[in-house]
């Protein structure tokens, strides 16, 4: 049977939608799956079982990139469609079962949203199949000892919480008298991601600093943060595959919504901003792009 599981351009929501895809995969242990999501995503899908393609769908103009995955998808006939993007696709192909997500203006977090869409009585969490070349590439790069791994970046400014203060806060928890005493301070991120980084690297002593920001595909950064013992980020993909990894991770959160895209899991737990995500967007003449 033929499966296709159509998600999201960010990593971010990509990585909550593996919640969904391993439903899937558990339900149909024989399915050949296909995934289309955005080229920044697509990686996080190489080592995941029964994906026998993955479509990095790069948007163009007048919404062309759509055409492009339907001139790609039309001639199977689809046993299961599942589109979490909402798009018109999913009405254009031969399937027997299509399942097609909306967002939910609620308070729910969208993990909730989404096993609702298949009457799940409970999310499962978000999950990533890393291979045995990134567990051992993240075994070389990794300190012995303990390990403080740091997320200073995020899509928008407005999600950033300053680089300076990231450093005083590794500080603070690898001091003799932290949480994490002597630890090594690990720096991730992407590579368009460095000027935001360098506030946090360049406040950190060298010696103590092991800076990655742009040096990692995105498994090995999830099998790299697994073996590390805590993690601290904006609300960002980072954020989230930190989750997903097992690690202990604390989001900050500020014009963004901790209902709805809080980390998941047992040893997840978020702070946010005094104002709320309302007022923080709600000022005269707010555009993410500059605020």
């Amino acid at each position: 049977m033929k499966l296709l599981f159509i998600t999201s351009t960010r990593i971010g929501d990509a990585v909550l939608s593996t919640a969904l895809l391993s439903h899937f995969i558990e339900q149909y242990p024989d399915a050949e799956i296909t995934i289309a999501c955005g080229p920044a995503a697509a990686p996080l899908f190489a080592e995941t079982p029964q994906v026998m393609r993955v479509i990095a769908l790069k948007k163009r103009h007048l919404g062309l990139h759509w055409l492009a995955l339907w001139w790609q998808c039309w001639p199977n006939f689809w046993h299961v469609v599942i589109d979490l993007r909402a798009s018109a696709l999913s009405y254009c192909l031969m399937t027997l079962r299509r399942v097609v997500w909306r967002p939910n203006s609620g308070a729910v977090h969208r993990l909730v949203s989404l096993a609702e869409l298949v009457q799940l009585s409970e999310p499962k969490p978000p999950r990533l199949w890393i291979g045995v070349a990134q567990e051992s590439a993240a075994a070389r790069l990794l300190p012995k000892g303990p390990v403080l791994a740091i997320g200073p970046t995020a899509n928008w400014r407005g999600k950033q919480w300053p680089g300076e203060n990231f450093a005083e806060l590794a500080l603070r928890l690898t001091a003799s008298d932290g949480i994490l005493p002597g630890a090594d301070i690990v720096i991730l991120g992407a590579t368009s991601e460095r000027a935001t980084a360098a506030a946090a690297i360049d406040s950190l002593p060298a010696a103590r600093v092991h800076d990655l920001v742009g040096k990692l595909d995105l498994l090995t950064v999830a099998a790299l943060l697994a073996r590390s013992d805590f993690f601290v980020g904006n609300d960002s993909g980072l954020m989230h595959i930190a989750a997903a990894s097992g690690v202990p991770t604390l989001g900050l959160f500020g014009p963004s919504r901790e209902t709805h895209y809080a980390p998941w899991g047992a040893q997840c737990a978020v702070v946010r901003t005094g104002l709320d995500y309302d007022k923080l967007l709600g000022g005269t003449g707010y555009d993410h792009r500059t605020t």
